[in-house]
């Protein structure tokens, strides 16, 4: 059964980011960037089209989640007759690899969880080949990889793989997913108790920069972590949104691809980032602006690639029902060769606004 859109919360790494539902499953996400295809698409197909759950064998008497204070760490808290445990989900920054960790810690009692999981390349299309690793698998399709290092036994089941376990006091579990390119050997592995800390201080170090105060700061401060998340590193591109036709209309067809850039969006993340001092992040938006609209004026587009491209060619993936049976399922945007006159207007503003902010012009740019 799909969950409401408002049960999911993101995690990511600044170069793609993944929805965990409050049942404890990861229901879509792409690896290595926002716009690979997905591996898990649960979100907008079923779980045979890829996820990755972590929950209490029994009924939870209660699930409560959060955040942890500044980061992007997530807390999700089962309840139980015969105990309680913390799922704590995050992506080791970018700079670390490509990793997802979850960690299942025991508050109190003995919980029993399952663990399910089903990858499925290709947003959801492809199984990919499964091999034994001395503490996990290795699945294989095309040019991905995925490898998964798990505290928990493991075992195949039609094409899953599936594992019981149980946390007690002093007695965590722990599980680590990790992506490389199959041609390549296999990324290190790392204990998820080693990278929960360097996660956390990424995101606390940088939330610590902002200049917010007042009464509403946290708040505040939580767009802002959403907005970094939605920010791919290496190139400062700033994309609208991390999934795929998610329907304006519940059973309708305006279902379209939002994990690209808007120069519509230009100011306004510029502003949003320079007037809570994180100039960095809005220099590197800025540099992206200048570099995806080098050349001929009349090729300007309004919207680009997390790096630039400008070839966004729409196709509808037809093995996906799509969300609440929202059809068809689309990746790409054709909207990239429609002409919207008011682009030219939102990119002088934002490079007019990066100057009067402060930020070092590029004066060939600007001319």
């Amino acid at each position: 059964m799909t969950l409401p859109l408002e049960d999911y919360a993101i995690i990511g790494n600044c170069e793609t980011a993944a929805l965990v539902g409050r049942d404890g499953s990861i229901d879509w996400l792409c690896w290595p960037r926002f716009d690979s295809a997905a591996c898990f698409a649960a979100l907008l197909g079923t779980v045979d089209n890829g996820h990755w759950i972590i929950a209490p064998s029994g009924t939870a008497v209660s699930i409560t989640r959060r955040y942890r204070p500044d980061t992007l760490v997530l807390e999700t808290r089962f309840e139980t007759a015969t105990g309680a445990a913390v799922l704590v989900d995050f992506m080791a920054p970018y700079l670390c690899g490509g990793h997802l960790a979850r960690l299942v810690l025991p508050e109190w009692g003995t919980v029993a969880f399952a663990i399910e999981l089903v990858i499925r390349f290709g947003y959801g299309q492809i199984v990919p080949w499964v091999t034994r690793t001395e503490h996990g698998l290795r699945a294989v399709a095309g040019p991905d990889k995925l490898l998964l290092h798990s505290s928990a036994e493991l075992y195949g089941e039609n094409f899953r793989t599936l594992g019981e376990f149980s946390v007690s006091d002093g007695k965590p579990a722990s599980f680590l997913l990790s992506y490389g390119f199959s041609h390549l050997p296999d990324p290190p592995q790392e204990h998820p108790s080693k990278l929960l800390p360097q996660a956390e201080r990424f995101w606390l170090q940088w939330s610590a920069a902002s200049g917010v105060e007042g009464r509403w700061s946290s708040d505040v401060k939580r767009s802002l972590i959403t907005l970094k998340a939605l920010t791919y590193a290496p190139t400062g591109g700033v994309i609208a949104a991390p999934t795929t036709s998610l329907p304006e209309q519940l059973g309708g067809e305006r279902n379209w691809d939002y994990r690209y850039c808007w120069l519509r969006d230009a100011t306004l993340t510029l502003l949003a980032f320079m007037n809570t001092g994180f100039y960095d992040e809005a220099r590197a938006w800025r540099d992206w602006l200048l570099r995806a609209v080098a050349g001929s004026p009349e090729q300007m587009q309004i919207m680009y690639g997390i790096a630039g491209e400008r070839s966004l060619v729409e196709l509808e993936l037809p093995w996906l029902r799509g969300y609440e049976g929202s059809a068809p399922v689309r990746v790409g945007n054709d909207a990239h060769q429609q002409l919207q006159l008011d682009v030219y207007g939102e990119l002088l503003d934002a490079l007019h606004q990066a100057r009067a902010g402060g930020i070092t012009p590029d004066e060939d740019g600007w001319s």
